[in-house]
């Protein structure tokens, strides 16, 4: 099955690429390698915002790092020329904004690698890192990046 195919049966349709907020760019890609900078999580077309651990739950952190995933799929989707160019996804770190008793970051994060699980099979298979943080940009409760192999 197409990543196409898999990500209409999941009912994710990609976004276009977001306009960085500042003085960088949405990704770089160095020999078969691309970095896609960090995107923070949106819901409904505006920055999703809270604090894991305060006024945000494990499950509603999961669900906002899903939804980074989808839009760092947007940008991945450009910056590769089309997602089954992607030969495999190979690392995600994923900056939680949460309390200092919050220790769930890694659930959290689960929503993005979950995804890109479900789009990529085994090439979505990836190292991370998960880190609790005193605050994000905007106030967003989640931002993820990702490194990706391309063929």
């Amino acid at each position: 099955m197409s990543i196409e195919a898999r990500l209409q049966s999941l009912g994710i349709t990609l976004p276009p690429v977001s306009i960085p907020a500042a003085a960088y760019v949405p990704f770089a890609k160095t020999g078969n390698l691309i970095f896609v900078s960090g995107h923070i999580a949106k819901k409904d077309g505006q920055v999703w915002v809270g604090k894991l651990g305060q006024n945000m739950g494990t499950d509603a952190g999961k669900q906002a790092a899903r939804a980074v995933a989808i839009d760092l799929l947007g940008t991945l989707a450009v910056a590769a020329g089309g997602l089954d160019k992607v030969v495999r996804i190979v690392k995600v770190m994923s900056l939680v904004n949460s309390t200092p008793d919050f220790t769930e970051q890694h659930l959290v994060t689960n929503g993005c690698s979950e995804l890109l699980g479900e789009v990529f099979g085994d090439k979505g298979v990836h190292a991370r890192s998960a880190f609790g943080v005193a605050q994000i940009p905007l106030g967003s409760c989640v931002e993820i990046e990702l490194i990706a192999e391309v063929a």
